[in-house]
């Protein structure tokens, strides 16, 4: 069985693909503003089009399921167009589609986050399906897999939002859906510690409702992306992705043990 769709199989052929310890791949992602330039779909699109690859290299080891499509957004809710779920609702959701998986037999689960402000949910989500059930979960951000390939060729300072990372990787797999001619550079305000987006270097974690500084929707400079940048940022993900899940079908599952006794 070559089929790497979850949602296409049967539920005789979910029992094989049990048997065959196939790792399941969860998508996550938003449904929110990305600048003037990029649609709603971004986060969501990105990485279920990250997974479905995967699928296609791998199509004996992975089944990838639909996509969760909406995440927390909550700071980005002043731009039209956003939708936001609260954070005890989409841990809840997510959470029930990783033990119905496991449920059913699957041992080995992934969730691949695009939306970074999914991060502390999608963590939070594979450590209660890991110590809740029979299976093991980890989550990923699909992009933290290519931040180092980036590093060599990138041409902007900021990497966070409808930026030259996100818009290059959209106009390798979806060009026709971007609108250059709209693309705009904008920035947060930064201190020493802290910074309105709360991205990754800086220590302070915080996250301000961006209609406060921003009026274009941007963090980071999208004019620099290109086709051939998406590419190079898409095959490294692709691949770290298929190697990791080779890693994760081999991880143990050991006994539990109870030292209380």
């Amino acid at each position: 069985m070559t089929e790497y769709r979850y949602d296409r199989l049967t539920w005789p052929d979910v029992k094989a693909a049990v048997a065959e310890e196939r790792v399941v791949l969860l998508p996550t992602g938003a449904t929110e503003q990305h600048g003037p330039h990029l649609p709603l779909d971004v986060d969501a699109f990105l990485a279920h089009t990250v997974c479905l690859e995967v699928g296609r290299r791998a199509p004996d080891k992975v089944l990838v399921l639909p996509p969760v499509p909406y995440g927390l957004n909550q700071h980005h809710i002043d731009f039209p167009g956003t939708i936001h779920i609260e954070p005890e609702t989409f841990i809840a959701f997510c959470t029930d589609i990783t033990r119905s998986v496991a449920h059913h037999g699957f041992s080995k689960i992934l969730i691949v986050n695009g939306h970074g402000s999914n991060t502390p949910l999608v963590d939070l989500v594979a450590r209660k399906t890991t110590l809740t059930t029979s299976a093991l979960c980890a989550a990923v951000n699909y992009f933290a897999l290519a931040r180092k390939e980036f590093e060599q060729f990138k041409e902007t300072e900021v990497v966070a939002h409808a930026d030259e990372f996100e818009t290059s990787l959209y106009l390798h797999v979806a060009p026709e859906r971007v609108r250059m001619d709209q693309a705009v550079a904008d920035d947060d305000v930064r201190g020493k510690y802290v910074t309105s987006d709360s991205t990754y270097d800086f220590p302070v974690r915080f996250s301000d409702y961006w209609s406060r500084w921003t009026s274009t929707g941007v963090h980071g400079d999208p004019t620099k992306a290109t086709a051939e940048k998406g590419k190079r940022i898409f095959e490294t993900t692709v691949a770290a992705l298929v190697e990791f899940v080779d890693e994760w079908r081999a991880w143990p599952i050991a006994e539990r043990r109870d030292f209380h006794q």
